[in-house]
């Protein structure tokens, strides 16, 4: 089982480990880990709170950037045959590849 939350206005990967019994969280888009564990749904948002408030000190006290940073790049390989398709799409629509990808991923993202 995996599904998303937000704490805080920052988004949480939410598991279910069936050993322990118990959900975990770990926030996504930070620069190191921030997890919490809780076997109510309420127990895993207060835990939530206070581990993102636990790394967010420490990163100011230590002068860490809290965030991931991305640089807006991705490599990707694709089947000749994909890569064809993608590329004859984009220019029926008369755009780019690159804007083509961008649309696609972009779409995707939201859904």
């Amino acid at each position: 089982m995996n599904n998303t939350m937000i704490i805080d206005n920052h988004k949480a990967l939410i598991t279910f480990d069936a050993d322990l019994q118990m959900f975990r969280g770990e926030f996504i888009g930070l620069n190191g880990g921030a997890d919490f564990y809780s076997d109510t749904v309420e127990g895993l948002q207060r835990e939530a709170h206070l581990s993102l408030q636990a790394f967010l000190r420490t990163c100011k006290e230590n002068g860490i950037k809290p965030y991931q940073q991305y640089s807006g790049r991705i490599l990707t390989r694709l089947p000749s045959e994909l890569h064809e398709q993608v590329a004859h799409t984009a220019i029926a629509q008369g755009i780019s590849i690159n804007q083509f990808v961008k649309n696609t991923l972009a779409q995707a993202v939201q859904a």
